[in-house]
């Protein structure tokens, strides 16, 4: 993410250009973007004029600046997109006010939002500026008979793919080797720039030993990880040990696995933990709070007047912020984010126990 501009205008709002650079920046704008935001930018709309309608030809595009007031926010990753909708309240072509429009913001896009901003938001942005320099990961955990490939992102992890083949070497050393053909194949064309390459006993050696031979560039970016499992569970424990924050300075995704592990811990003891909206108030009543936990998804819904929650998550984030306390915002595409979910989507690690 860039920031292009930030102006302060009048009522406490502020208005400030981003420039999305990846997915994962818009991501990020989604939950930044709310409804009654007002939101700017060059886009194109379809014109339809006087000679069109009798020819029933659609309308013609034409270039044209827009100010929305949001109503809606969808991000279609597999688009590769952020749809933003509402209702014009300002243009260039005045005979537009009132319509609906849809800006479809793709990478390197520039949009301008005004609005009251709330200070995890803005720390949000803060995030995806200084994520934007860290490189893109791919954990490969493999096991006799099958291989996985997940991409790792701000928004969650993703499976890319899962390849099954024959086990065993001897006999079978044929049907190995087409699967280790097939990962090498797939590894090599894999956009990212570091590898780890995890999964139980010696077959990831022999995997790497493999890709060094078919696809030697790609084995120059691999770093070796012992785990338990493959698939999901062994992305869990690649991101548990850390090794992708020796890549990356701070991964989003591995601070979520890490702090959901130890709110679970204190649950279990009965100790330093709160869950659910009243429960978590409290505590940040008391200045209990030292790590919040509050899931995307559930905070949007309650900024835009959707959600079930009787407290405003406004004040308790404004709350544990003023005295100290950390906010993690969870995603809800990823298992840690699923289990802060089962928690009724917040939960807080807390500095001491209370009655």
């Amino acid at each position: 993410m860039r920031i292009a501009d930030r102006t302060s205008v009048e009522g406490g709002r502020e208005r400030i250009t981003v420039v999305p650079e990846s997915l994962d920046d818009l991501w990020h704008l989604t939950y930044v973007l709310e409804p009654g935001d007002a939101v700017s930018a060059d886009t194109t709309r379809r014109i339809q004029r006087d000679d069109d309608m009798t020819r029933d030809t659609g309308g013609q595009r034409e270039p044209m600046w827009i100010e929305l007031e949001v109503t809606d926010v969808e991000f279609a990753k597999f688009a590769n997109r952020l749809r933003v909708g509402g209702e014009i309240v300002d243009c260039s072509r005045e005979d537009q006010l009132g319509f609906h429009h849809t800006f479809n913001v793709e990478g390197h896009d520039e949009l301008t939002i005004e609005k009251v901003w709330q200070v995890d938001q803005l720390e949000r942005l803060q995030e995806a500026v200084e994520t934007a320099e860290q490189p893109d990961v791919a954990i490969v955990s493999v096991e006799e008979g099958e291989a996985h490939i997940h991409t790792v992102a701000q928004y969650g992890v993703e499976e890319r793919a899962t390849i099954t083949g024959t086990t065993g070497k001897g006999e079978y050393a044929r049907g190995r080797d087409e699967l280790f053909d097939e990962l090498a194949s797939i590894v090599r064309r894999l956009d990212v720039e570091a590898i780890i390459l995890a999964g139980p006993g010696f077959t990831k050696q022999d995997a790497l030993d493999h890709i060094e031979d078919a696809a030697p560039e790609a084995a120059e970016k691999i770093q070796m990880v012992d785990t338990a499992s493959v698939g999901d569970r062994g992305v869990h424990e690649v991101l548990k040990r850390g090794a992708v924050d020796r890549i990356q300075t701070e991964t989003r995704i591995s601070k979520e696995a890490e702090l959901i592990d130890e709110l679970m811990a204190q649950i279990a003891e009965g100790a330093k933990a709160a869950y659910g909206i009243d429960e978590v108030a409290k505590a940040a009543e008391f200045g209990a709070v030292e790590t919040l936990l509050v899931l995307d998804e559930r905070l949007r819904e309650e900024r835009a007047g959707e959600g079930e929650w009787d407290l405003d998550v406004n004040d308790i984030i404004a709350n544990v912020e003023r005295q100290g306390g950390e906010v993690t915002v969870f995603s809800h595409e990823f298992d840690p984010g699923q289990q802060l979910a089962n928690l009724g989507g917040i939960a807080a690690v807390l500095r001491y126990r209370l009655s």
